[in-house]
């Protein structure tokens, strides 16, 4: 199939003529990426390891079914189409703003379309012509930078850092040299469509003058808040007013943590959905979302954006922005496995034993979260929160890295049923190699993968339907997409032991009694924490998404009044695992560069944190007790 096609892009070349392909994925056919590839270099005059290299480290070789990217890329090549801005409500304020973009960063599937003369929705969903595009692009960058196209691997340097779309000196080189870096190693890989690839391992040395032409913008010497011996950077993440409104700026917000009364309480653990440039050039643009840190995938180098005093944009929930800290890893979700990488967890644990000491935050699953550990403020935010770094992160080997194992005290689980000091309380920690269920996306089957967490069920049998999470599913039963959070118990996960048949045991969760298959308690070790239940007079109480000060407090200095939201309830005689208590607040901060405006709203109400479902959420503390 493919040398008929050669011999016809052979023609095309020699008539100096452009003419539209017709997509494999619309006629149905199988494609071959690695053939694209080849073609793609030959038309092109790109060469192929350089082509492959630059998408590598785009996407891993991934199309993702012509979705985009969180950064607007599309397809194996990663190009780019935002025409629009949304604040992304990573600040979780409920802020509501818009901005067109014409930078042209943005517009790369639509430079490209130009380029190949074809509609840009084609490049979307065709993956053929998605690599053609990214080998015409290539091309047309080498042009600028070097003046032709050379024969030369080193000699395309300059074009890779121009494909990177960045205008910042250490985002820029840096993906080059990753990409070389990619070259000379070699790789081969599996994509999730079952496509086998493999870039042929060349020693080459880039020829980095090709890049002299660019003019990037050099990033002042500045101190890095990471360990010492860590390989990080600071590249300052974007601070701007975006309209002539003050309310209308990004991407993040100025505080005085801790000394401002805001204490640090947690890490949150995300992925970009991305590739590292692709997370850093985001924070760089005017996105309205931000993280203090990214981390690289290949080595695991650390990119500080926001300082730890400052309040980035990054859960999408204001109460747990203005208490943490958000690190960014390389990687989409569902592809975990072929990101998270071993360097990445080195140097990311090494990163928050020291941000945990700095600022007093628990090496523990209440205190470092996921961003799918992160509650919405209302019902409608509890269904729209992101899931990711989802069922690949591994959290076990995590938290051996941090030198707190969830297994640490050594014991098993005694899995009778008693009254017996905290027996009953169990931490949720399947052998992460071994635990390979099955999981879907967009109901199309994933290969199995180590994973990190156990299915629920409504009753003690594979038969029996899965856990549904009434915000989730409020009138069917839990799934087993990879995004379908409510039926799934994560890893150091701590929750309170209600009933054992068999190999079964059952745990209060999301209101529900939730079983989940336990042989011997291989499921579990053994878990500490506060045992909270609603007062007996009470027949349910509710649970909240933040702990936010009663109204009267915002009254009181004149504050417009933020409402604590009800997301769940939780029934009579259930038990939860927590935290605390502690002091209601609410950072107010809602203008640009005005630090005199920004102050902290502190109520009198106190509240307690539960491992509710598979995220935390708040109960009153007048609404429970504690036992034992």
């Amino acid at each position: 199939m493919f040398a008929s096609i050669g011999m016809v892009l052979s023609l095309i070349l020699l008539m100096n003529i452009s003419v539209k392909k017709v997509s494999a994925m619309d006629e149905g056919r199988e494609y071959n990426l690695q053939g694209a590839f080849e073609h793609a270099s030959k038309e092109f005059h790109v060469p192929v390891n350089i082509l492959m290299s630059v998408a590598y480290n785009e996407t891993r070789w991934e199309q993702h079914d012509g979705r985009p990217s969180t950064s607007g890329g599309y397809g194996v090549m990663h190009l780019t189409q935002v025409n629009q801005i949304p604040a992304k409500e990573a600040k979780g304020d409920g802020s509501q703003h818009t901005i067109k973009t014409t930078d042209q960063h943005l517009h790369t599937l639509d430079k490209a379309a130009k380029l190949l003369g074809v509609d840009a929705n084609e490049l979307k969903s065709d993956p053929e012509q998605n690599i053609r595009a990214g080998a015409a692009l290539l091309a047309d960058y080498e042009k600028q930078t070097f003046g032709k196209l050379s024969d030369k691997l080193a000699d395309w340097y300059g074009a890779i850092v121009m494909y990177s779309e960045s205008d910042n000196a250490l985002t820029a080189t840096g993906f080059a040299d990753q990409v070389y870096a990619t070259i000379q190693k070699g790789v081969e890989n599996s994509n999730s469509d079952g496509q086998h690839l493999k870039i042929t391992s060349v020693n080459v040395e880039p020829n980095k003058k090709t890049a002299n032409s660019l003019h990037l913008e050099k990033p002042q010497e500045t101190n890095v808040d990471a360990p010492k011996g860590l390989n990080s950077q600071f590249i300052p993440a974007l601070y701007k007013q975006l309209s002539s409104d003050p309310g209308d700026y990004g991407n993040y917000d100025l505080a005085n943590r801790p000394y401002d009364s805001l204490d640090i309480r947690y890490i949150v653990i995300h992925d970009i959905e991305g590739s590292y440039e692709a997370g850093i050039n985001t924070f760089l643009q005017p996105s309205y979302v931000s993280a203090h840190y990214v981390i690289r995938s290949s080595d695991g180098q650390i990119t500080e954006m926001v300082r730890p005093k400052d309040v980035a944009w990054q859960a999408g929930n204001w109460y747990i922005n203005s208490h943490s800290i958000g690190i960014e890893h390389e990687g989409y979700a569902v592809e975990g496995a072929s990101w998270y990488s071993e360097p990445m967890y080195q140097q990311s644990a090494k990163l928050v034993k020291y941000l945990a000491k700095e600022y007093n935050i628990p090496l523990d699953r209440q205190h470092i979260l996921g961003h799918d550990n992160v509650p919405g403020l209302d019902i409608k935010h509890q269904r729209a929160m992101h899931w990711d770094p989802a069922a690949y992160w591994d959290w076990e080997h995590y938290f051996e890295l941090l030198g707190a194992p969830f297994n640490s005290n050594g014991n098993t689980v005694d899995n009778t049923v008693d009254n017996h000091k905290n027996k009953q309380i169990l931490t949720i920690n399947p052998n992460f190699n071994n635990n390979r269920p099955t999981l879907t996306y967009k109901n199309q089957p994933l290969d199995p993968h180590p994973s990190n967490f156990v299915y629920l069920y409504t009753q003690p049998s594979f038969q029996a339907p899965l856990l549904n999470d009434p915000i989730l599913h409020p009138t069917s039963f839990g799934t087993m997409e990879i995004q379908d959070w409510g039926d799934k118990a994560v890893s150091g996960q701590t929750f309170y032991q209600v009933d054992q048949d068999g190999d079964w045991t059952a745990i209060d969760y999301g209101g529900q009694k939730a079983w989940f298959y336990n042989p011997n308690g291989k499921n579990t070790t053994k878990g500490k924490g506060l045992v909270i239940t609603p007062k007996k007079e009470m027949s349910s109480i509710p649970v909240y998404g933040s702990a936010y000060p009663e109204a009267t407090a915002f009254q009181t200095i004149g504050d417009p009044v933020v409402s604590n939201n009800i997301i769940y309830t939780m029934p009579a005689g259930q038990k939860y695992i927590g935290t605390g208590p502690v002091k209601s607040d609410y950072y107010y901060a809602k203008l640009f560069n005005q630090p005199s405006t920004y102050h902290v709203v502190n109520g009198n109400d106190e509240y307690y944190q539960i491992t509710y479902n598979h995220r935390i959420a708040f109960v009153k503390k007048s609404d429970v007790d504690i036992l034992n």
